[in-house]
């Protein structure tokens, strides 16, 4: 592993100016950034700490001309809203209190005791904004060569100062962890699993659908489950359906859904998956597709006709979750029926009642038939028209 980051990003010329304006001494990158690049993977979030106070990071960037929102003013962080995407920035600091959902923080110049408040030692590495050179004070970087995820310190203590750390753990774990996992770790997750009894469940949601919508959680969750963890985020849990779910995804080719993943992990049972979302406090639109997904059942039928009724994505989620084949919906695009009210008043039924009847009757023949073309939906109409009672 590289003692000095080398990545593309860090000349960008809209960071060049927002190190110049805070100035080069003040300032680090710090977190996943750091972290991915490492990894040679994507950055998507780039998050500094600086030994400037709130105020002073957002004086200097009115001085440049650059645009500041206070988003967590309280917790030292000011956001720098740049062509290249917004850059959070962060007083270093250090905690006065914590009760496992919320920190009381002081601020420090000290860049090592910043990082001691840190989860993980692979999310604690600093680069300089301008020569890459690396800061490592908790043997970050080969717990990164090696793949580990392990807790800065005392790993019970940092569990104890935010009970989410608990989840965070499994997810990083998930993501960039190799077996086998820490032992202290685990330990004191199993150990403390209780206390994320004591997290608002929105929270507790987020993570566990972040952790959900990477590659495959299903070796994670399924040591959850082992270690306690899942009984208490969610006891209705089953692991063999998510480890039967990601399998189907991946020999199909198709793409990871969280909340498909978490249809898998839930009974057959459409209620239960409501009070699931509700408590997760989901949005509506995954309220009403978990509740879809969970009316799955064995024989889910003509691939096609459920996407024509459900739409593609909800006709997945049942297919998968039902382990049936999905091949027919490869490269189909959904059709439309071929004719509409007007075409039926047109042939002598009066506007009304009858007219739906009639298109319903149409369209269901329509379906079982495979979804032919025009010219037969013409002859599907004849005949219900002609079966009409006079």
């Amino acid at each position: 592993m590289s003692d000095r980051l080398d990545s593309d990003w860090l000349q960008r010329e809209d960071l060049l100016a927002l190190v110049d304006a805070l100035g080069a001494d003040a300032v680090r990158y710090v977190g996943g950034a750091v972290r991915d690049s490492l990894l040679g993977l994507p950055v998507k979030d780039i998050d500094m700490a600086t030994r400037l106070s709130p105020q002073v990071v957002t004086d200097r960037l009115a001085a440049a001309g650059l645009r500041a929102v206070p988003t967590g003013i309280e917790h030292g962080t000011v956001t720098a809203v740049l062509p290249g995407g917004p850059v959070e920035i962060t007083t270093l600091r250090h905690d006065v209190s914590t009760d496992g959902r919320r920190a009381t923080v002081a601020f420090t110049e000290d860049w090592r005791e910043d990082a001691a408040r840190r989860d993980f030692t692979i999310n604690a590495l600093y680069a300089d904004p301008l020569t890459g050179e690396l800061f490592d004070w908790f043997d970050g970087l080969a717990d990164l060569a090696a793949r580990r995820v392990r807790f800065i310190g005392d790993a019970r203590q940092r569990i104890r100062e935010d009970h989410l750390r608990i989840l965070r753990y499994f997810r990083f774990q998930a993501r960039f962890g190799s077996l086998p996992a820490d032992t202290e770790a685990e330990s004191a997750c199993a150990d403390l699993a209780a206390t994320l009894k004591g997290l608002s469940r929105e929270r507790v949601g987020m993570e566990t659908i972040n952790l959900l919508a990477l590659p495959d959680p299903a070796p994670t969750a399924a040591r959850m489950a082992e270690l306690g963890v899942l009984a208490v985020v969610l006891p209705e849990a089953d692991v063999a359906g998510l480890a039967a779910l990601v399998a189907a995804e991946q020999r199909r080719g198709i793409a990871p859904d969280p909340i498909r993943r978490l249809a898998a992990l839930l009974p057959a049972d459409p209620a239960l998956a409501e009070q699931v979302a509700s408590r997760f406090r989901l949005s509506s639109a995954q309220k009403k597709r978990l509740s879809q997904a969970a009316a799955r059942d064995a024989d889910a039928g003509d691939p096609r006709a459920l996407a024509y009724r459900l739409g593609r994505e909800w006709a997945l989620d049942r297919l998968l979750l039902a382990g049936a084949d999905t091949r027919a919906l490869d490269g189909w695009d959904i059709p439309v029926l071929p004719i509409k009210g007007g075409d039926i008043v047109a042939r002598g039924v009066g506007p009304g009642p009858e007219v739906a009847r009639v298109l319903r009757a149409v369209e269901r023949r329509w379906i079982d038939e495979g979804f032919p073309d025009a010219a037969r939906v013409t002859h599907l109409l004849d005949s219900e028209l002609a079966d009409r009672p006079a």
